[in-house]
């Protein structure tokens, strides 16, 4: 894919991407997204923000930084910032490159964004990296299936990844997650509807530093 073709078709894939998502998001994407970070405190970093779907459903935050590095997406990004309910910071920074001093962030948040990054170990390193030792890292992500439907998923991801800007529809991340350092708290595999077929399952839950296992999750 030449690099003109690449931007035009994220172009499309941010312009249309909240009329794609729109039925999911009243059914149940958005009960998820006002789950995993209507209640986060302190200083929160979302990666790969999107179009900002995100933003309406921060309520306990001080402040967000909402870190996007696809220039189409952030220009739907900023139009939301009036939904927020809390001070929001618009980065273009890549989760791979996060320019943030080491344990600096209570929480971050991922809301389907790792299927997307071009190294995903990297990325979560960089979570890990950025989290304080009582920090959280939030996520709901799709993931491969086991089976044959996994290896569906292998045989479309390079057709899926020219279509959906990027995004791998079967990238085991539960291990990755647990590869950067993290100890995964509380997790739950389902698969909502409506939704891609390529999709499903999807996972969502908390994680934190390892060097934290003493610790209370809620704390």
């Amino acid at each position: 894919m030449t690099e003109r073709v690449g931007e035009r078709e994220h172009r499309y894939f941010a312009k249309y991407y909240d009329r794609i998502t729109q039925v999911a998001e009243r059914r149940w994407l958005g009960a998820v997204r006002d789950r995993l970070v209507g209640e986060l405190g302190g200083q929160v970093l979302e990666i790969g923000a999107g179009t900002g779907a995100n933003l309406a459903h921060y309520r306990g935050a001080a402040r967000v930084v909402a870190a996007e590095p696809d220039r189409a997406m952030r220009h739907y990004l900023r139009q939301r910032l009036d939904q927020a309910h809390v001070p929001v910071e618009v980065s273009a920074a890549s989760g791979e490159d996060l320019p943030f001093p080491d344990a600096s962030f209570d929480a971050v948040v991922s809301t389907l964004a790792l299927c997307s990054v071009s190294d995903l170990d990297r990325t979560l390193a960089e979570v890990r990296r950025v989290l304080k030792p009582t920090g959280r890292f939030v996520f709901c992500e799709h993931v491969r299936a086991p089976g044959v439907r996994g290896r569906i998923q292998d045989l479309l991801t390079p057709l899926w990844r020219r279509l959906g800007a990027g995004c791998h529809p079967n990238r085991r991340i539960r291990a990755a997650i647990e590869r950067a350092g993290l100890v995964i708290r509380d997790i739950e595999t389902f698969c909502p509807r409506p939704n891609f077929p390529v999709t499903v399952p999807m996972i969502q839950g908390v994680a934190v530093p390892a060097d934290r296992r003493h610790a209370h999750p809620d704390r």
